[in-house]
């Protein structure tokens, strides 16, 4: 007797479904992990702490099961208004999930934010946590066992651990198996071929600004924004996309623009390559660098471009 087969669109009978919080520290890998699992970029990557600042989906669908990653910003103890809608964005995403993934950077021991997540994530849910030891290409082999130990006794609720270097997709079919099996019975929320609930006009605007991250120093990444104005294709089958670059003083305009506008020319050149491989297609990109004073710090900013802020 053959087994039966089942499309994207079609779904079995012990179909499981869910969301999943992917929870940590700034910089653990969260995104990596997302993007991994789904298959393609749907949240950007940089070395800079504090990348990713908003709820981000990444939704992966096959036969049995539909799990959908939600990635957070990272958990940290902000110091402006930006910082806050950030923190309470990766908050909100705990209670309502089916498993959590608490994320952690195994090549190092336990910082205070660690411990305070650890805490957060007891008080917050009763689903089933998992524990995600990353970066273990980075554990010095005499250092796997006291490292391992203590995430372990910081999170001793944990329903499941996985070492894993997401970077590289190591340990990452077994991680998926486990959530997989810890996810309830359910239908899909999502069609069998979304992989995101953002918008391209929204991945756009992350992509520019992830080559704002990779190209600059200083003081100037955590103080840029980027809006997409216009996102429209041309009657030649070009996209067209016009994107303001936001950053708080004007010497942060001067760095991102750079002498005689090479800088920018820079991020514009990469920042179009990614816009191209999502779309499958020919971009014109045009970039405009301009200041809003302090706009991390002013909730009419932060709403303006886009940063959800909760009333105290």
């Amino acid at each position: 007797m053959e087994a039966e087969t089942y499309t994207l669109d079609e779904i079995p009978p012990d179909h499981r479904s869910g969301f999943v919080a992917v929870i940590g520290r700034p910089n653990v890998g969260k995104s990596t992990l997302i993007n991994q699992f789904v298959g393609q970029k749907v949240a950007i990557v940089s070395p800079k702490p504090q990348t990713t600042r908003s709820r981000i989906i990444g939704i992966l669908t096959r036969e049995d099961a539909q799990v959908i990653f939600v990635d957070t910003p990272g958990l940290h103890r902000p110091r402006h208004k930006l910082g806050k809608a950030m923190v309470a964005t990766a908050t909100r995403a705990i209670p309502g999930s089916d498993v959590v993934l608490f994320m952690v950077d195994v090549s190092v021991v336990p910082t205070d934010e660690d411990r305070m997540i650890a805490k957060l994530i007891k008080e917050q849910t009763d689903a089933p946590v998992m524990l995600v030891l990353n970066k273990m290409d980075l554990l010095p082999a005499e250092k796997v066992k006291p490292h391992t130990e203590a995430y372990w006794a910081l999170a001793p609720y944990h329903h499941d651990w996985m070492m894993t270097t997401a970077i590289e997709g190591v340990n990452l079919d077994k991680l998926l198996s486990l959530v997989v099996a810890a996810l309830p019975e359910g239908p899909r929320y999502f069609p069998g071929d979304q992989v995101t609930d953002q918008t391209e006009r929204q991945i756009a605007a992350e992509l520019v600004r992830e080559q704002v991250l990779r190209h600059t120093r200083q003081e100037v990444p955590h103080a840029v924004a980027v809006v997409v104005q216009e996102f429209k294709e041309r009657d030649n089958g070009v996209i067209y996309v016009a994107a303001n670059v936001f950053v708080e003083r004007d010497s942060q305009k001067g760095i991102i623009i750079g002498r005689q506008g090479q800088m920018l020319r820079q991020i514009g050149a990469a920042a179009r390559q990614e816009i191209e491989r999502m779309t499958n297609g020919q971009v014109y990109l045009d970039l405009w660098v301009k200041v809003r004073k302090g706009w991390r710090r002013d909730e009419r900013e932060l709403r303006r471009l886009g940063y959800g802020v909760q009333d105290e």
